[in-house]
């Protein structure tokens, strides 16, 4: 494990920039930036598409290790170059920026008001090959539609699963058990998944730290004991499909939580504008989720 990284994602002021769509968001994240779906007609072209992007951002002078902590990436992103360099290499050795790979494939169907991950082939030779490329931590998603006790507990459990796993493997995972914002038992979801996964912590061992990543709570400071246990790294939060002034509005009020916002972040860019107002634009988001993170 890096310490200098490990230090900065403990230590550091800032957020971490998800950049980690990967085949069922990449459609809509280009839409979003300008780019329809008869622009491309293979997936290949579709993520030569989304790493344009991608590079666009990070290679950004606005985006740089002083606001951004790390950044997640998917892996058609790791096996690519910025400026012909490994994107994680670039991240780090360039930019100052810690990099973590987001490794689950999608998710299953629902079941008991829950979706879990799917099965994740050859995970053990995907982190090996991770950690050969510089990857401080990695990143996989479940999802929580209702305050169902079974479904959450299957959740958390497979979580920490796969997680042991991960740490094996030297690198720092973040667990993303998101509860739908939308859900309309969602701060029952929230207590029965605070518990769960307060129970698991309590079985690591002292040297074994985990990351969360978690929606935004309906109670402000609701995971205030997560943020402070000494088996968690850090505590942060996906915007989950709030608008980027909402969700940075929530932050704000969950103090010590910080900001791992994707399609937030990413919102009023396009390929359209010029290089002069993708930066306005791109710094001004970056500046405005820093803010929100450092509270």
């Amino acid at each position: 494990m890096n310490q200098e990284q490990f230090h900065k994602i403990k230590t550091g002021r800032g957020f971490l920039a998800a950049l980690d769509q990967s085949g069922g968001s990449t459609p809509k994240a280009l839409k979003l930036y300008g780019i329809p779906e008869s622009a491309y007609t293979t997936d290949s072209e579709m993520f030569a598409l989304m790493h344009q992007m991608r590079s666009r951002i990070i290679a950004n002078p606005s985006f740089n290790g002083e606001r951004i902590l790390g950044s997640i990436i998917f892996e058609d992103t790791m096996d690519r170059q910025i400026e012909g360099r490994d994107s994680s290499e670039y991240l780090w050795q360039v930019k100052g920026v810690v990099p973590f790979l987001k490794v689950d494939k999608g998710l299953a169907a629902q079941d008991s008001g829950a979706q879990l991950m799917k099965p994740i082939p050859a995970l053990n030779s995907l982190l090996a090959r991770a950690a050969d490329k510089g990857v401080f931590g990695t990143k996989m998603r479940s999802f929580i539609a209702h305050a169902d006790k079974d479904g959450i507990k299957a959740v958390v459990d497979q979580q920490f699963e796969l997680a042991s796993q991960i740490l094996q493997a030297g690198l720092v995972p973040i667990l993303e058990p998101e509860v739908d914002i939308h859900a309309p038992d969602k701060a029952g979801a929230e207590e029965l998944l605070k518990a769960f996964i307060g129970d698991h912590l309590g079985q690591l061992s002292s040297n074994e730290v985990v990351m969360l990543k978690l929606s935004l709570p309906e109670l402000d400071d609701f995971y205030s004991e997560l943020v402070n246990h000494p088996n968690v790294l850090r505590v942060v939060a996906l915007s989950g499909g709030f608008s980027r002034e909402e969700a940075n509005a929530r932050l704000a009020r969950n103090h010590g939580m910080i900001a791992s916002f994707s399609r937030a972040l990413t919102e009023g860019l396009s390929v359209d504008q010029s290089d002069e107002e993708f930066t306005a634009a791109l710094d001004a988001s970056i500046a405005s989720i820093f803010e929100a993170s450092i509270t």
